[in-house]
């Protein structure tokens, strides 16, 4: 895995974290989780393109 690779991967971990701790606290946003799963998507991407 490259260093951006890993970068995608921390930023992606960290903001479900963050998505999460923020729904737990004042509800749910429906645009936060979008743009978490947006988020995932490019990082697996990534990672996928990586392996080739």
């Amino acid at each position: 895995m490259s260093g951006s690779t890993k970068t995608m991967g921390v930023l992606t971990v960290g903001t479900l974290i963050t998505v999460t701790a923020y729904t737990a606290a004042l509800g749910s946003n429906g645009w936060l989780w979008f743009g978490w799963v947006v988020l995932g998507l490019v990082t697996i991407g990534l990672v996928a393109a990586r392996g080739n």
